[in-house]
């Protein structure tokens, strides 16, 4: 069949790698100049199975409460007259009740899972730097509290079958030796040695170049402006050219991997998409003594944010905002994180050479990603991967194209249909 994939992140880029080694013809369509430009960009370079849990949880609303006063709170809801927004928060609420939260962290888990076998796989078959390291990601702790409660967290991750080990203050400076500095502290942490790190838009830059190769078409700096459904299917995406001119693009079946943009296409079709952008940011900062840096991912607990070294960078993300779809940088997060980066840190970075970044990640109310076809015959999604979009992109793209191709999907996983 001839397929045609809208978006080239590292969701699009692995469904069309996939969807091309079945033997399908692909052509792949971004409005970008060029390959995972936007939400792959500069994101925060986990491949983070061990946190593959989702913001709703029954705590979640009380965390909510006492962050809604806070510039720089890691989860923060500004309220807009967005009729989306307010669904979306519903939807929320309602993926914070007890009943939820174990199939959701399921759903994660298996994925996520699914797609690092996944990406091991491609990596011993085929030639791409990403600057990826396989060190695990460590999660350490300041509040005592805190710390205890995460426990029962490792121990749902343990019985999922993560080796998510808990260590003690002094053990989380072994792991990492960088993290010296800030010893006193640190009450403890856990470790999970089988996740790993890398630069996300590398990889999608690298294996777009691969699919290029193996016969993809890629037409970029080409605008969507619609699906042209009749009779319970797309005949075509009408599309704006380079040239600013209008044209359609036909194929037998469609992938949606536009990320929070996804709802605009598929929405005027009746097809429920209930993705809505979360804010993150991302600082990254030249390493000036490599001996200071770490080298181990790392999760700071208080402030939510990780740290992932690539090559003589180290690249510090997180934060979440849902204020809509805006990607202006707010200076009083940036300046936190500077400050944060300092306070671990001190004599590892170059602060005077920051690199600052935002992007919006299409976040579903679970953080369970939509993968599957919808009911529009020919229409696909792959979307909604929030905080694990490198995590889970490898194997979303591999599962779908194997839907897309008639065969069953290896991942335990609520696929649409």
């Amino acid at each position: 069949m001839k397929v045609a994939v809208l978006g080239s992140g590292i969701i699009g880029i692995s469904t069309a790698w996939w969807l091309r080694q079945a033997g399908h013809d692909v052509v792949v369509i971004d409005r970008e100049p060029g390959p995972a430009q936007d939400t792959s960009r500069a994101n925060g370079s986990q491949i983070s199975v061990s946190y593959a849990e989702p913001w709703a949880n029954p705590q979640a609303p009380m965390r909510l409460l006492r962050w809604l006063s806070r510039s720089d709170a890691p989860l923060r809801f500004r309220l807009r007259m967005d009729p989306r927004q307010w669904l979306w928060g519903l939807s929320f609420l309602r993926e914070c009740l007890p009943s939820r939260l174990e199939p959701n962290i399921r759903a994660m888990v298996r994925m996520a899972e699914y797609s690092r076998g996944t990406l091991r796989e491609m990596r011993a078959g085929l030639d791409i730097e990403y600057n990826g390291l396989q060190r695990g990601i460590l999660n350490f702790y300041r509040d005592q509290r805190e710390f205890e409660a995460s426990q029962k967290a490792a121990d749902v991750m343990r019985d999922f079958g993560v080796d998510r080990r808990i260590v003690s203050a002094d053990e989380v400076v072994r792991i990492e030796p960088a993290l010296a500095h800030a010893a006193k502290q640190i009450v403890g942490g856990d470790y999970t040695a089988d996740d790993e790190s890398g630069d996300c838009h590398a990889f999608a830059t690298a294996l777009a170049g691969l699919a290029e190769k193996a016969g993809v078409e890629f037409r970029f700096s080409t605008q969507v402006s619609r699906f042209a459904a009749a009779g319970g299917a797309i005949e075509s995406v009408e599309v704006i050219q380079p040239d600013g001119l209008y044209g359609h693009i036909k194929a037998d079946c469609y992938v949606a991997a536009m990320g929070v943009h996804t709802p605009r296409y598929v929405g005027p079709l009746g097809v429920s998409c209930l993705v809505y952008p979360a804010k993150g940011y991302s600082a990254t900062f030249r390493i000036k003594d490599e001996a200071q840096g770490p080298f181990v991912s790392l999760t700071d607990s208080e402030h939510k944010v990780v740290y992932s070294r690539l090559g003589d960078t180290l690249r510090m993300a997180g934060t979440a905002e849902l204020s809509g779809y805006s990607r202006s940088l707010n200076p009083a997060r940036c300046a936190s994180m500077v400050a944060q980066a300092r306070g671990l840190f001190p004599d590892a970075l170059d602060f005077d050479d920051v690199r600052f970044w935002s992007g919006l990640r299409p976040s579903t109310p679970s953080n369970v990603p939509l993968i599957g076809r919808t009911k529009i015959s020919n229409l696909y999604l792959n979307t909604g991967h929030g905080t694990l979009g490198w995590t889970m992109g490898v194997g979303s793209g591999r599962a779908l194209a194997d839907i897309i191709s008639g065969k069953t999907p290896e991942p335990e996983f609520p696929f649409l249909s």
